[in-house]
């Protein structure tokens, strides 16, 4: 009776073990590469598969993108230049059969050809081109790895060169040539900046020049037309004075004479003490006879006034 029950659990432990071996569960990431007796049957998908227990075995491939860091190395460039460089490879399998059946290790080799052609690429470039020039590297690389990679199943998503190093030396003269480069363009903006503020300020100092003549020109304008309105309101004056006393000889009134007589006496003033002023009476004769008129009679009547 012991011994059934042993067979039994022997039996159940076995067919357990065959029914693990015939199932194959595969994460959606994972593709499985299915051989029977060492040869390539199939590739298939995530999820549940069977297969035939002991003759056929399946190969878990990770399909998600990979990281791939490329050793540091050091590298001559174009013009003898001595620089540590390394970078990060970002890569994934499309097919799972190639990455297995066509390369030993994809992982080494793509380091290695990394390796390789990071050394060609940044060999045919001068320092200070590599160091401006990192984004075209960059595609470069990645092109030269994608075409080579794809005979293994793999595809180069992109390449990133990390370090960039060159020897100290290198880097201090590079520091003060940066150094006197900022100097030089600090000193031409300087220079720039007061040729400017001398332009400005010879423009100022001409515009204000201008302006004051103008000013000085507009305020003799201005000089001028008020002396010029003044003698004619001076000259309106007289002419109209001048027409008063002539109507006022002509009506024949004694008080209009004395007030022409008075005038004409005025007059006289004036041009004695102004010797450039000339008065010419209008209508000579006439007006000349009418102020004689009036004298005579306004020192007629002064004798009445005195008789009385």
């Amino acid at each position: 009776m012991d011994a059934i029950i042993i067979l039994f659990i022997i039996i159940l432990v076995v067919i357990l073990l065959i029914a693990k071996m015939s199932v194959a569960i595969l994460p959606p990431y994972e593709k499985g590469l299915v051989e029977r007796l060492g040869k390539y049957q199939k590739t298939i998908g995530s999820g549940l598969t069977f297969t035939i227990p002991i003759f056929e075995i399946v190969q878990k491939i990770d399909m998600r993108e990979r990281v791939l860091d490329v050793p540091p190395q050091e590298v001559i460039t174009k013009d003898n230049v001595v620089v540590a460089v390394d970078a990060l490879i970002y890569y994934q399998i499309t097919d799972p059969a190639k990455s297995v059946y066509s390369v030993t290790d994809f992982t080494m080799a793509s380091s290695k050809l990394a390796q390789t052609n990071l050394r060609n690429l940044i060999g045919e470039m001068e320092l200070d081109d590599a160091l401006t020039s990192r984004d075209k590297m960059n595609a470069q690389l990645r092109d030269i790895l994608d075409a080579a990679t794809d005979k293994w199943g793999g595809k180069v998503n992109r390449v990133e060169i990390k370090k960039f190093d060159p020897p100290e030396d290198i880097t201090h003269a590079m520091h003060q040539q940066m150094k006197a480069e900022r100097e030089r363009r600090a000193a031409i903006l300087s220079a720039e900046g007061k040729k400017q503020a001398a332009i400005l300020e010879s423009e100022g100092i001409k515009r204000s020049d201008i302006l004051n003549a103008e000013g000085k020109a507009e305020a003799q304008k201005t000089i001028a037309d008020s002396k010029k309105y003044e003698l004619l309101a001076l000259a309106e004056g007289e002419s109209e004075a001048i027409k008063t006393v002539f109507n006022a000889i002509h009506e024949g009134n004694p008080t209009n004479d004395l007030i022409a007589l008075k005038y004409m006496e005025t007059l006289q003033k004036i041009a004695e003490g102004d010797a450039n002023k000339v008065f010419i009476p209008y209508e000579a004769a006439g007006f000349m006879g009418s102020i004689g008129a009036a004298s005579e009679l306004f020192k007629s009547n002064e004798n009445m006034k005195k008789n009385k």
